[in-house]
């Protein structure tokens, strides 16, 4: 089996490459210490599994996964994340995900997540199965960043974190014009004016870090 690591932190990295080593089926693993990275090795070698951070400099996880998808490659990925917020595990199952866990509880759900994608299945983690299995029969505990399409996510979460129409039109290959027409929707339909306003209600979410 080979795993490919991505995670812009080394502690982070060395310690999954640690418990990974301990699973009799593994031979080869490799790391990226951002989204281009992990994307540039993805396009380029086939992984079984790649175990992938959400939040990287550049390209995020789920850039990386929308690139997968869009390639249509055949590569199992699962998610990690420090987000509480269950609408980046929705996000991630609908781009493809194989597996969506908090990095609180990484290391103890690591071994069975990956046996469970191995064999064909997918895996939600402990912090976010109950949200997801309620997502939707309570309206009113809906947020209104869950209006938005996938696409209008991204961008948000990318407004959110203080970049640019133009640098968010290069990570993600769309035009400077397109990107500004998602902003003008997201804005439209989360009711706010400014992007100061994405951040603070991103932040308030933990939908950044």
């Amino acid at each position: 089996m080979k795993i490919l690591i991505a995670d812009d932190h080394s502690i982070v990295r060395e310690g999954l490459k640690q418990y990974v080593k301990t699973l009799d089926e593994v031979k080869l693993i490799d790391e990226a210490v951002d989204g281009n990275e992990a994307w540039a090795k993805i396009k380029n070698e086939k992984y079984d599994i790649v175990i992938l951070d959400v939040s990287m400099p550049g390209m995020s996880g789920l850039d990386v996964l929308r690139n997968i998808k869009e390639r249509n490659l055949k590569t199992h990925v699962l998610i990690l994340s420090v987000h509480p917020q269950e609408q980046y595990a929705i996000h991630a199952f609908k781009l493809g995900a194989s597996g969506y866990i908090s990095k609180d509880n990484a290391f103890e759900e690591l071994t069975l997540a990956i046996k469970k994608i191995i064999s064909g299945g997918r895996y939600i983690g402990n912090t976010f199965a109950e949200k997801l299995a309620f997502n939707g029969f309570d309206s009113d505990t809906h947020l209104i960043h869950e209006k938005l399409s996938e696409r209008e996510f991204q961008v948000m979460v990318k407004l959110a974190k203080g970049k640019s129409v133009s640098e968010i039109a290069k990570e993600i290959f769309i035009s400077d014009k397109t990107v500004s027409t998602y902003r003008a929707r997201i804005l439209e339909k989360m009711g706010m004016k400014k992007n100061a306003e994405l951040t603070i209600y991103a932040i308030k979410n933990n939908l950044i870090e």
